[in-house]
């Protein structure tokens, strides 16, 4: 995925007024709960919503933004990637979905898998 299309990504994510992305964009496009959405990225539901934290969530929340932004880019359409993302179990994974290997920190496996994908290895 290029630098470009990640900006593009984020800025979609973010409320607009902070450099950050925005758990509450995040979880309204997910369809998530802010507290699912902090038990998939792994931080309190308080931390969510604490401005001292930001950087902190940004930080979390730039792995999901990261797999959308090129599941988006492969399917298309962002609302095929985001049922990607919490329906299609993973080949290789037990039926495991990339929501779920997110919430158990394997982002990075997510990410090689659609970089493989997008380069032609089928799994």
């Amino acid at each position: 995925m290029t630098a470009l299309s990640f900006d593009m990504a984020a800025t979609h994510f973010s409320d607009g007024q902070t450099p950050f992305l925005s758990a509450g964009r995040v979880s309204e496009k997910l369809g998530l709960t802010l507290s699912e959405l902090a038990r998939l990225i792994g931080v309190a539901r308080n931390t969510l919503t604490a401005k001292s934290s930001a950087r902190k969530v940004d930080n979390a929340l730039s792995h999901v933004v990261r797999i959308l932004a090129m599941a988006s880019e492969m399917a298309g359409d962002e609302n095929r990637a985001i049922i990607w993302f919490k329906h299609q179990p993973i080949p290789g994974w037990a039926g495991k979905t990339a929501y779920d290997l997110v919430s158990e920190g394997k982002s990075d496996k997510v990410l090689a898998y659609l970089e493989a994908v997008r380069s032609g290895v089928y799994a």
